[in-house]
């Protein structure tokens, strides 16, 4: 059964991964949002402290993620890395999520990686830094309609498309790019490969100027005939129909829980500040009392703290389940959806219950509340979590429910 506290064995982590948030992160904040573009060189000295927890089977960051058990496996309940991960993330987001984006090896590359990689790849790339490249110009929300094609020529492959909004694209050792290899196949043909930094043909296009997390990078690249070893494909190469999106929905069902736990620490960063100059303020928000019985701002604050803990046990659930070997798909994409919304809503909302503070650059509330939009857009808009969500509730296809 599920316990949804925080288990003792992760409570070092938790601790260590505030302190980094709270040393570092948070003081920080606001001087990489106005540098934007550029790469926080201290972020070098905390990446290494990390891949010290990680080493040692508590991973901080995103990179720490690991495949879960295997139902029934004789293993009993485990509380494993998929936890600790969502566990850390939430933390140092409480921080700064862009920072967090920018940490070396922590990218949602190398969370990919960890999902469908074989264990000769796990032990060649996961030392790298690798971002992840999904979006197209063309393709929007739709992953299936990816249209970057990958055509094996000897022993490489040739890859040739545009991707865009690649998180940590420049800074990145590797990108993990998702090609078809044969688009008449469909989603089955979907597969991704890792491709290294300065490979002949990967252009870097551009950099992105964007609304939150500034001080990541969003790249914007070209792939011109680039040759990838054929060894560098993730996974199996088998065009298989009737697993179809199979190699894909894993990487998703590790990385939304992150993206969950990202939104969860921003939503909780911007519910804590407010609370703070709420009570300045002279409004008491109380516990034993109806909401409605209480003033505008200390109901208001009270629903929204309802919204936060939802978003946070949806979160945990998700990540447990990951750790356990129970499929987790539509429960990574309960997360994500109501995490997402809150932490969107909830910043929003505490611009608005601050007023002039909320709204000015002397506080960080305006800084979060675009910074947590995207958490509501990459890894799957709210839109497609709830299409995925009606699909496996009503039993559909995706042919079948639109």
């Amino acid at each position: 059964m599920i316990n949804l506290d925080v288990p003792r064995k992760f409570e070092q982590l938790v601790e260590r991964a505030h302190q980094a948030a709270t040393i570092f992160f948070r003081p920080n904040s606001r001087k990489y949002d106005q540098a934007e573009h550029t790469y926080p060189k201290e972020l070098d000295t905390l990446a290494a402290l990390l891949d010290g927890l990680n080493a040692s089977g508590s991973g901080a960051g995103a990179g720490g993620v690991r495949r879960g058990g295997t139902a029934g496996d004789g293993d009993g309940v485990r509380n494993g890395s998929n936890l600790a991960v969502a566990l850390g993330t939430i933390e140092m987001c409480w921080g700064d999520v862009a920072l967090l984006l920018s940490m070396p090896r922590q990218g949602l590359g190398n969370a990919a990686i960890a999902s469908v990689a074989n264990e000769e790849q796990l032990q060649r790339f996961g030392r790298m830094w690798a971002a992840m490249a999904i979006t197209e110009p063309d393709c929007g929300s739709d992953s299936a309609a990816i249209r970057t094609t990958a055509r094996l020529d000897g022993d490489h492959y040739v890859l040739n498309g545009e991707k865009i909004f690649v998180t940590s694209g420049e800074r990145a050792d590797a990108v993990v790019v998702w090609a078809t290899l044969d688009r008449t196949q469909g989603r089955a043909a979907i597969k991704s490969f890792v491709v290294e930094r300065g490979t002949p043909g990967f252009e870097l296009v551009r950099l992105e100027h964007k609304l939150g997390i500034r001080a990541s990078d969003t790249a914007h690249f070209r792939l011109d005939n680039v040759r990838v070893p054929k060894e560098n494909l993730l996974g199996t190469p088998d065009i298989n129909p009737a697993k179809g999106f199979t190699g894909v929905l894993q990487t998703f069902d590790n990385t939304r829980p992150l993206v969950a736990a990202m939104a969860v620490g921003v939503a909780r960063a911007a519910l804590e500040e407010t609370r703070r100059l709420l009570e300045e303020s002279g409004i008491t928000i109380d516990y034993d009392r109806p909401a409605a019985t209480q003033s505008a701002a200390a109901a208001a604050y009270l629903s929204m703290e309802a919204d936060f803990e939802a978003a946070y046990l949806l979160t945990l659930e998700a990540a447990w389940m990951a750790d356990n070997g129970k499929p987790n798909s539509l429960h990574a994409s309960y997360a994500k959806a109501k995490a997402g919304r809150a932490a969107t809503d909830i910043t929003l909302r505490c611009v608005e219950l601050c007023g002039t503070i909320g709204y000015s650059e002397t506080n960080l509330l305006e800084k979060w509340s675009r910074d947590a939009k995207i958490l509501d857009i990459f890894e799957g808009t709210q839109q497609i979590q709830q299409l995925i969500i009606a699909r496996r509730l009503l039993n559909k296809t995706s042919a079948e429910l639109k």
